[in-house]
C-alpha cells in the first residue's frame, strides 16, 4: 500500500517557494491568481488561499487590494528575520511522525525559524531529490531522517555539500555512520531486548521476531531480541526470525506469520518491529481462528496512538516522538546560533521504557 503523500498545500508551498529562489519569479511579479494555481495543480481554491496565506505571513508574498498578490522584495524578506529550517523524515502523514514534525515545528516556530517539509517514503532516489530541493533555498539548518539507513549512504555527496557550506544538521531516528553530526535515536537494542525478556520472564519459550532490516533500527531491535535469548539461554530456532524491506511490509510478515501459526508447534508470542506491524500481525492471528493474548501474546514498538486504537490494547515500548522533535529543533538552534561546541558525541539516546497492556499473558 503507498504510503500517504505530503499535504497538497505544503507541495504548492514548495513549489512556489522553488520559483522564488530559481528567479522564476522576481521580486514584485504579480502571482497568478487563485483560480489559475488552482487549475494547473488541479487544487481547490481553498488550498491555493491557505498557501498564499502562510507565504504572505512568512513575508515571502504581499497582497494589494484589488489588485493581487505580489512577489516581497529581498528587503522585505529580510527584514521580517525569518530563516528556514528543513526537516526530511522518512514519511510525513503518517504513523509516529505528524508528532515529531509537530513537535519540531512548535519549538521552532517559538524561536521565529520556518519549516520546510519533504519526505522520501524511505527511498534512496526520493531522498535525493528533497536533499537537491531542500539545498536549492536558502537554509539554515537541517534535521534529517535516514533513508534505509542500513543500506549504505549512496546521496553522501549531498551531506559533504551540507559540511563544505557550512550548513549545520543532525539526525534522528538512526544516522548515516560514516556522518560526524549530533544524533537524537532511541535505544533500539535495549527495546528488542526488553519486548524478548518480557515474554520469556511470562514462560514463553517459542517467540516469533519480525524486523524491518532495511533501516538500522531494525537491525537493532533484532540485536536485541537474539541478545536477550541469549541472556536467558533460550533457544532461537532461525525460522522464528523474520526479517523484511520496506517494500515487503504488507505481505511478507503476514505470510509468514499465517505459516508459522498453522504449525503444530506454534509460536506462543511474537515480537514485532512496530506497532503498525503489531495491528498488522493481529489480524493475521485472528484469520487463523486464534486470539490475543489468549494463544499468541503480542509486543509492539513506539506507544503509537495505534497501540490503544484496537479491540486489544498492545503491550508496547515508548518512543519520545514528540519530545524527539521539539530536542532536535532545540539542538540544531543551538548549532546555529553558536551556543555550544557541537560535536558527534552532543546528541541523544531515549531509554524505551515497557508499557504492559492487554496483549501478552503468561502460559
Amino acid at each position: 500500500m503507498k504510503e500517504k503523500q505530503m499535504p497538497k498545500y505544503m507541495q504548492l508551498k514548495q513549489e512556489i517557494l522553488s520559483w522564488l529562489h530559481t528567479g522564476k519569479l522576481k521580486p514584485n511579479d504579480q502571482m497568478p491568481s487563485e483560480n489559475e494555481i488552482a487549475e494547473q495543480f488541479q487544487m481547490s481554491r481553498q488550498t491555493v488561499r491557505q498557501t498564499f496565506g502562510e507565504l504572505e505571513q512568512e513575508g515571502w508574498l504581499y497582497r494589494m487590494q484589488g489588485k493581487g498578490t505580489f512577489v516581497s522584495t529581498p528587503q522585505t524578506q529580510k527584514g521580517r528575520d525569518v530563516q528556514t529550517i528543513g526537516i526530511l523524515t522518512t514519511y510525513i502523514s503518517d504513523y509516529i511522525f505528524p508528532h515529531i514534525v509537530r513537535g519540531a515545528e512548535s519549538a521552532l516556530r517559538s524561536r521565529g525559524y520556518r519549516l520546510v517539509l519533504s519526505s522520501t517514503d524511505n527511498d534512496k532516489d526520493k531522498e535525493k531529490e528533497s536533499l537537491n530541493m531542500m539545498l536549492s533555498q536558502p537554509l539554515s539548518g537541517l534535521i534529517i531522517e535516514p533513508t534505509k539507513s542500513a543500506e549504505g549512504n549512496p546521496n553522501i555527496n549531498y551531506y559533504l555539500s551540507l559540511d563544505y557550506q557550512h550548513i549545520p544538521y543532525l539526525m534522528i531516528n538512526e544516522r548515516y555512520p560514516e556522518m560526524n553530526c549530533p544524533s537524537l535515536v532511541v535505544d533500539d537494542e535495549e527495546g528488542g531486548f526488553k519486548a524478548a525478556q518480557h515474554l520469556i520472564e511470562l514462560g514463553h519459550r517459542k517467540i516469533a521476531g519480525f524486523f524491518k532490516t532495511d533501516d538500522l533500527q531494525g537491525i537493532n531491535r533484532l540485536k536485541g531480541f537474539i541478545r536477550a535469548h541469549h541472556h536467558y539461554q533460550v533457544p532461537l530456532l532461525p525460522e522464528l526470525v523474520i526479517h523484511y524491506s520496506t517494500e515487503e511490509k504488507r505481505q511478507k510478515p503476514y505470510d509468514n506469520a499465517l505459516t508459522l501459526l498453522g504449525q503444530d508447534e506454534r509460536p506462543t508470542a511474537f515480537v514485532c518491529y512496530n506497532d503498525e506491524l503489531a495491528v498488522h500481525l493481529l489480524e493475521a492471528v485472528r484469520t487463523s481462528g486464534l486470539q490475543v493474548p489468549q494463544d499468541v501474546s503480542l509486543v509492539g514498538f513506539d506507544d503509537s496512538s495505534l497501540a490503544t486504537a484496537t479491540e486489544v490494547k498492545l503491550t508496547t515500548l515508548t518512543h519520545p516522538k514528540t519530545e524527539l522533535g521539539s530536542d532536535a529543533a532545540e539542538l540544531l538552534i543551538d548549532m546555529i546560533e553558536n551556543k555550544r561546541v557541537i560535536g558527534r558525541e552532543t546528541g541523544k539516546i531515549y531509554k524505551p521504557e515497557l508499557i504492559i497492556r492487554e496483549s501478552t499473558i503468561g502460559i
